[in-house]
């Protein structure tokens, strides 16, 4: 009775306060759901968390999670990382990249290949991404691992970027990067091409990390397709429809990587246009400048042709004391000169 209040009135309230809280959570709950329905069971409490507050919700990962973990809702599981190493190629290039961080688009490609199994036979996936946004930018999905994979899925980036010569192009040392078929159009765009040391997957490791979140996200639990066609299916969904355009990405501050790139691109076009204006003044003020000093220049020399003295008695023609000067030049006043001879 410290606080004058009786024993029953404490209950009341805390029945009534945790009723308040229960609501709430339930009223969360339900956004939760919609949300890890929405992406198919791919997020987990910090991306959920993420997407209600950009739309407005405020909540706190804990609460989030604590109400995930209570409801059964857990993002799904990535396997095991294996390091996994390629057939050595035909030729082979340095890395060029390990110490590179691209501040714009189109600076890096990453790019590699993985397998995708399904009850009618392997199909085989490259996928070319760009390190700056974390964009796919090309993909392919064929039946084949021949050189034409990853030929097509750069065709395929080409159509969709025009990058400036000085790109950096990085694969392992695969026998498809290595190939001709490969380098020769990369030499044609100017693009340099880099790869990672012999058995070395980390020095790729954006594309394996990919790889990694494809297979968790948009594979069958067993990782076993029931056809290709629900395959490609699949994978397009993915890539075109999700990734690229709905994942939040949390090397991105999570946005997604169309967001990343589009948000950029507005920032340089206001720089640009800042710059173009800032010039624009700048060179106005010179004209101007110019423009006054050319005509100070010009008052001056025609005052002084005023002031120059003519005819053959000019050396020791003097001006009157007290001479009326109607048109203000000087001290002297000039005829006008007569149109009639």
């Amino acid at each position: 009775m410290a606080l004058s209040v009786s024993r029953s009135g404490y209950y009341q309230w805390l029945g009534a306060e945790q009723s308040v809280r229960a609501e709430a959570n339930a009223e969360l709950l339900k956004e939760i759901r919609r949300v890890y329905d929405e992406h198919k069971g791919r997020y987990g409490s910090p991306r959920v968390s993420q997407q209600l507050r950009q739309q407005g919700l405020a909540c706190g990962e804990n609460r989030v999670a604590r109400l995930m973990r209570k409801n059964g809702l857990a993002a799904r599981r990535k396997k095991a990382f294996r390091p996994r190493t390629t057939t050595p190629g035909q030729a082979a290039a340095s890395n060029l990249i390990k110490e590179l961080q691209p501040s714009t688009p189109d600076q890096v490609w990453v790019s590699d290949i993985t397998y995708v199994a399904t009850l009618e036979g392997w199909l085989y996936l490259a996928v070319i991404l760009d390190l700056f946004s974390r964009r796919i930018v090309g993909w392919k999905l064929g039946q084949t691992l021949e050189s034409e994979l990853v030929v097509t899925a750069l065709r395929n980036a080409l159509v969709l970027r025009q990058p400036q010569a000085g790109l950096y192009f990085h694969s392992d040392r695969g026998s498809q990067y290595s190939s001709q078929a490969v380098r020769k159009p990369l030499s044609v765009i100017g693009a340099e091409q880099s790869m990672s040391g012999a058995g070395n997957c980390y020095e790729n490791a954006t594309m394996e990390a990919f790889f990694s979140t494809l297979k968790t996200e948009c594979f069958p639990d067993n990782q076993l397709f029931c056809s290709q066609a629900q395959a490609r299916r699949e994978v397009f969904e993915y890539i075109e429809l999700y990734y690229n355009n709905q994942r939040l990405h949390s090397a991105l501050g999570y946005q997604t990587p169309c967001q990343y790139e589009t948000k950029f691109e507005r920032v340089i076009d206001i720089e640009t246009n800042q710059a173009q204006s800032l010039d624009a003044a700048t060179e106005d003020r010179a004209l101007r400048g110019r423009t006054s000093s050319a005509n100070a220049a010009l008052q001056t020399a025609g005052a002084a042709a005023y002031r120059r003295p003519t005819g053959p008695k000019a050396g020791t023609c003097r001006s009157k004391s007290k001479a009326k000067n109607p048109r203000g030049f000087g001290g002297q006043s000039h005829p006008i000169p007569s149109t009639t001879q």
